[in-house]
């Protein structure tokens, strides 16, 4: 397929920006260690966003992968997962802060070092969310792309080292038109005391149009009932 626009997110860069739907959303880890922290909301109307407890719950899980579907507070599909490398993304280890990023990494500002001080994940997603009309309020959980994190018996989170490879990539396919908001900043939970460089390459293409025997609508029945919500909608619209 033809990709319609790339570009590459550099360490610690940020996007922003709508995809209509029926777009391949693929994300590839130029090295290994990638982290991309991804929000997403439903371009037409930015109330509706990403809801991260309905989409776990409904597909009776805690991490995602290739079949899942990344569903709204409204109960409609948002996006879904075709491509998967990794088999395990992390959707419940939040993002750096400036506070967690000082501490982990040493004080960094960009009136001492520029364009190489060290963003966080909050302060990108805040700024991104600005230039969009939003703001802080609007900041909500995230999926940490290329990431796993596991619970232990005790209910501990650990984050897996060396689960992304270089070359590794994950795919998301629009069902509705929305506002991507993505950071390329550390796991929060990421031992490492160095700031992990790790360039991502962003490419948008064309899908394929989605039937009823498409693997992501089947992967659960309530997966079939957010995309039934989401074909509605569009329906009435015209």
């Amino acid at each position: 397929m033809n990709i319609l626009w790339s570009e590459t997110m550099h360490p610690g860069g940020k996007w922003s920006g709508v995809i209509g739907k029926g777009k391949l959303i693929r994300l590839t880890a130029m090295e290994e260690g990638a982290n991309v922290t991804m929000l997403m909301y439903h371009a037409a109307d930015l109330t509706e966003r990403y809801n991260m407890p309905d989409t776990l719950k409904a597909q009776h899980t805690a991490h995602l992968t290739k079949g899942h579907v990344l569903m709204s507070d409204n109960g409609r599909a948002l996006a879904s997962i075709v491509q998967d490398d990794l088999g395990w993304h992390d959707p419940l280890g939040a993002y750096t802060t400036r506070e967690s990023t000082d501490e982990k990494y040493g004080v960094s500002r960009y009136q001492e070092r520029r364009n190489d001080w060290l963003r966080s994940g909050q302060e990108n997603l805040a700024v991104e969310l600005t230039r969009c009309g939003l703001g802080n309020r609007d900041l909500s959980p995230a999926v940490n792309w290329f990431s796993k994190v596991y619970c232990d018996e005790e209910g501990n989170m650990h984050f897996a080292e060396g689960h992304c490879k270089a070359g590794q990539v994950v795919t998301l396919r629009t069902e509705m038109d929305i506002l991507l908001v993505l950071s390329n900043t550390p796991h929060l939970l990421n031992p490492s005391k160095v700031y992990p460089s790790v360039p991502v390459k962003l490419e948008v293409l064309p899908a394929l149009p989605v039937d009823s025997q498409d693997y992501c609508v089947n992967y659960r029945p309530e997966n079939r009932r957010s995309f039934n919500n989401t074909w509605n909608y569009y329906a009435l619209q015209g």
